[in-house]
């Protein structure tokens, strides 16, 4: 089944491909004055009254990126903060320089609102979702379970229903390129190799943000694209099985060449009710990989700014947030095909950039945004190495807590009609068709124009923080 499936899904492709590319190309007539192949922002800075947390901030191994890793091995994309004059053992949620459940509820207006949206614990916490947000990490987390549930009850979210898989190799070959995980049973423990907490921040904050939706922690065998590739097929299987929802991808490599061929581990057999996102990186100004697939949301970071009495104002650009311009996934000249990157199939940047007739204008990231300044980091808890309560920073904060917004608001966009039809990138299309509207840009997102991370945030659409950061949930 799985071959006619893939013989079929490919003729549709390129009948639609073909049909949709003779309707772009007569419907369009060149350039505006004004057109750009890049976006450039004047730098200005965050609010001079902002105050910003002092301390250290620690990127741990597992987070480090190395050129020659691209493409073999990924890396997470979270950062530990600790708090100047602290040690890490002694910072717990009594403290109240790090971001809760209840204050980013209230910030993004997800939860209900109080005064300030100031970091308290009490209770104000987001709500919804539906069907399920999948969380793909490397390596087993053995308190998982146990640190989810504290971390829930603590805060006052309800009861999560969560549960994990293995992605090893009793799944067979999977995907379109046929990939077999490199283990046969349980993956290797986590802590070694420094993705315990990854995979807690990514469990704790997809729920944070979406209380209802069941909540999958799908392990690979290891860090290599290999087996990770293969976890995101089996996370989406997973999904999949529960009428649609989310995968949340925290992980990612440089670019490199051939990327595009795992472009189809990101929508090709599983597109009805899904979406994907991932984490844009933690080293400033940069395309990396899987996020600059345009399959996915690419999500990018920002820095909650907040008064000396702790009231919240608004959100500038994190100096370190990913975001960039591709290499690789570019419109090809013409775009017939879909394994190639970007093309009507997946425009929604169209109107920043251009692309075939009139360009060969490559994918831009990030998509949107959320708090991923360590120095306004967020609450982890993960006891699998020792510790208890971690502040954690990073664009690993953003994928899994975008992901729950998207799924609380309940759209169940995928990237395909429910019953079947022409691939598209269903989410990313909704939240580009908004950013020059004249009322739904503003009611609906943040536009983050202070900051810069190699590039300067500014109006509209940045390499930072993307359309900007969302606000409730409506348009996404």
């Amino acid at each position: 089944m799985q071959n006619k499936k893939w013989q079929f899904l490919n003729r549709c492709i390129v009948v639609g491909a073909v049909a949709v590319l003779a309707t772009v190309a007569s419907a369009q007539s060149g350039r505006t004055p004004g057109a750009q192949k890049q976006i450039v922002h004047t730098y200005t800075p965050p609010s001079a009254d902002t105050v910003v947390q002092r301390g250290t901030v620690i990127t741990p191994k597992s987070s480090v990126q190395r050129p020659e890793d691209a493409g073999r091995f990924a890396h997470t994309n979270y950062k530990i903060f600790q708090p100047e004059g602290r040690n890490l053992a002694d910072i717990n949620p009594d403290n109240t320089f790090a971001e809760y459940p209840a204050s980013l509820a209230c910030v993004y207006k997800v939860g209900p609102g109080y005064p300030g949206c100031q970091p308290l614990n009490n209770g104000k916490v987001a709500t919804g979702g539906w069907g399920a947000i999948a969380l793909v990490d490397a390596y087993d987390d053995p308190n998982a379970a146990t640190d989810l549930a504290f971390f829930s009850s603590f805060f006052g979210l309800p009861a999560a229903n969560f549960f994990t898989v293995w992605a090893n190799s009793s799944w067979g070959a999977q995907g379109p390129l046929g990939l077999t995980a490199s283990c046969s049973g349980q993956p290797p423990n986590a802590v070694p190799h420094g993705w315990d907490l990854e995979e807690a921040l990514d469990i704790e904050w997809a729920h944070a943000m979406a209380p209802a939706a069941q909540i999958i922690l799908v392990e690979a065998c290891s860090n290599s694209y290999n087996d990770l590739l293969v976890a995101e097929e089996v996370a989406s299987n997973y999904v999949n099985s529960f009428g649609g929802g989310e995968v949340s991808n925290s992980w990612g490599s440089g670019e490199f060449a051939g990327e595009n061929n795992y472009d189809n581990y990101f929508y090709r057999d599983y597109w009805k009710h899904i979406t994907r996102f991932v984490s844009a990186g933690d080293s400033g100004l940069g395309a990396a990989y899987p996020s600059s697939s345009p399959w996915v949301v690419s999500a990018g970071g920002t820095r909650v700014n907040r008064s000396a009495t702790g009231n919240f104002q608004n959100e500038s650009c994190w100096s370190g947030s990913g975001g960039g311009t591709s290499s690789q996934e570019i419109w090809q000249n013409p775009p017939n095909n879909i394994l190639n990157g970007m093309g009507a199939w997946s425009d929604f940047q169209y109107e920043l950039f251009g692309g075939y007739p009139f360009s060969s204008a490559p994918r831009a990231t990030p998509d949107m945004s959320f708090d991923a300044d360590p120095a306004s980091g967020v609450w982890v808890r993960d006891t699998a190495g020792g510790g208890t309560w971690f502040v954690v920073g990073g664009t690993s904060v953003s994928a899994p807590s975008l992901a729950g917004i998207v799924n609380a608001s309940n759209n169940r966009l995928g990237e395909a009609p429910p019953g079947g039809g022409y691939y598209h990138t269903g989410e990313n299309d909704l939240i580009y068709a908004q950013l020059f509207t004249s009322t739904e840009y503003a009611k609906n997102f943040y536009d983050v124009k202070t900051g810069s991370n190699g590039a300067n945030a500014g109006p509209g659409w940045d390499y930072c923080t993307g359309v900007g950061s969302p606000r409730g949930k409506v348009g996404k």
